[in-house]
């Protein structure tokens, strides 16, 4: 039996990268999959057009996680979609790189908006759901930077650093109601993003990792399926590293 049969979830950020391998995962594993976006309609819809050919239901919905009533409202049509919600997943976040002497104001306030912001905004708009289920899992996706910091991602340090502070106290707070929260940091991830650099430097990246590889977007899934799945069932204020070992 596929390990999230008969789950209904909810990914923000869903259409690339990291985003798109857990809503893949997820549909290959059972679930019926929203995710989020922020622009391009016609692409997101495309996308839940060709994902929803293996059989699941897949909704594609246009929403700003770091807009607080924008997230109620995007929880609000997933539960009337799917009739529950058993997994939120934290996925959407931004960079705006630059040392910390030459960073704006605006590019420090943009990141924690999307970053961390967006994090409270939607466990907000899911509480009340879990909590009327007496059950659920909240996945939030912060970065090994948010545990050892990275010269000029102060901003983007900081708010994967708070993303792992605010799992762990919503942990403490609903799990007596069978309510988890995790955190997963993945390391070097190759996706489209690191596509565009120069292939000698993500080499050297490689060279520096235990495993001397990138990750990809489905190992993070993969851990995002068992943090998912009811065998991670005694799991909860844990922040899992998939980084091939580069923080050992």
């Amino acid at each position: 039996m596929a390990l999230l049969q008969g789950k209904a979830a909810l990914v923000t950020g869903g259409t690339r990268g990291i985003g798109r391998g857990i809503v893949e995962r997820f549909l290959e594993e059972g679930a019926d999959v929203a995710f989020t976006y922020v622009s391009s309609p016609e692409k997101a819809n495309a996308l839940a057009a060709e994902l929803s050919k293996g059989g699941r239901r897949v909704l594609a919905l246009q929403s700003n996680a770091g807009d607080f009533n924008a997230a109620q409202a995007t929880v609000d049509q997933v539960v009337e979609a799917f009739g529950k919600l058993d997994i939120l997943v934290n996925n959407a976040g931004i960079t705006k790189d630059q040392l910390l002497m030459r960073m704006s104001e605006a590019d420090f306030d943009a990141v924690i908006a999307t970053n961390l912001k967006s994090v409270f905004n939607m466990t907000k708009a899911v509480m009340r759901t879990m909590l009327k289920q007496r059950s659920g899992s909240i996945i939030n996706l912060s970065s090994v930077v948010g545990v050892k910091g990275n010269a000029g991602q102060s901003n983007y340090a900081a708010s994967k650093a708070g993303v792992i502070g605010f799992t762990k106290s919503v942990a403490l707070e609903l799990g007596s109601r069978n309510i988890r929260s995790n955190a997963v940091a993945p390391g070097f991830i190759e996706t489209e993003m690191t596509g565009a650099l120069d292939e000698k430097t993500v080499q050297g990246w490689r060279d520096s990792i235990p495993l001397k590889r990138g990750g990809t977007p489905t190992d993070v899934a993969n851990t995002c399926v068992f943090l998912g799945s009811d065998l991670s069932s005694y799991i909860t204020g844990q922040t899992l590293h998939v980084c091939g070992g580069m923080l050992t």
